[in-house]
């Protein structure tokens, strides 16, 4: 008898999966048009938002936002974001910690791209104009931190010693090498600014919802499919 039901129980539990995978791609969708609406927003806005230490962390509402900083860089305590990409030649991404005037935290200022030089254990000479001390404004805009399609274990551990390497942000660990509160997500200098490097930022390319959306038929397609073969087996036994 329970030989009997071992097809019917495959095909619920595979029409359940794949029933599963197609609204998960649905919902998949729809987050990225929030998110596509939320980038559009954030790159048309000419408003500039005024970063303190009270603003929100996280949330998908501050990216792309354009900003306006005042405080001082930490020229002492720098970061190498290593294996960076640009036009095909391999480099790092500076980040240079930025002590908010009057407040409490600091966030991470993405400076721009910079050559790997020839020898790898040289690292490059990190300037900056202005001195640690005066004040500055500085303007640019938030968003994420450069991901990477794999992480391997300790990545997000920096070097010892200054400039600091890493291959990803966490900026909770940078914190506590800092000493320093910082924000989790990172300014990228506007390209106006002086003290930068090659600054050609780019808006992240992710899968459109349309493509979710095909996803999603296909997933239910095969459901559909899957519920035609398996009726029309349970038929043909039943004929017989």
């Amino acid at each position: 008898m329970m030989i009997k039901k071992v097809p019917t129980l495959a095909y619920l539990g595979m029409l359940s999966l794949l029933m599963a995978l197609g609204f998960w791609q649905l919902n998949r969708a729809e987050q990225k048009k929030v998110f596509f609406e939320q980038q559009k927003q954030g790159l048309a806005s000419a408003k500039v938002l005024v970063l303190s230490d009270i603003i929100a962390e996280g949330g998908e509402a501050l990216r792309y936002n354009k900003v306006q900083v005042l405080g001082h860089y930490d020229v002492e305590h720098q970061f190498l974001l290593d294996n960076q990409m640009h036009e095909g030649q391999v480099g790092y991404c500076v980040l240079t910690p930025f002590v908010l005037a009057g407040q409490t935290k600091a966030v991470l200022v993405n400076r721009g791209w910079i050559p790997l030089n020839k020898d790898r254990s040289v690292l490059p000479v990190l300037k900056i104009e202005s001195a640690q001390a005066e004040r500055v404004e500085l303007h640019g805009r938030i968003n994420h931190f450069p991901s990477v399609g794999i992480k391997l274990a300790g990545a997000e551990i920096p070097t010892v010693g200054w400039p600091s390497v890493l291959q990803v942000v966490d900026t909770d660990v940078l914190a506590k090498k800092l000493a320093q509160s910082l924000f989790s997500f990172q300014v990228e200098l506007d390209s106006a600014e002086p003290n930068g490097y090659v600054r050609d930022w780019q808006t992240t390319t992710v899968m459109l919802p349309e493509q979710h959306v095909a996803y999603a038929i296909q997933w239910f397609a095969l459901a559909a499919t899957l519920t035609v073969l398996f009726f029309g087996y349970s038929c043909k036994k039943n004929d017989k």
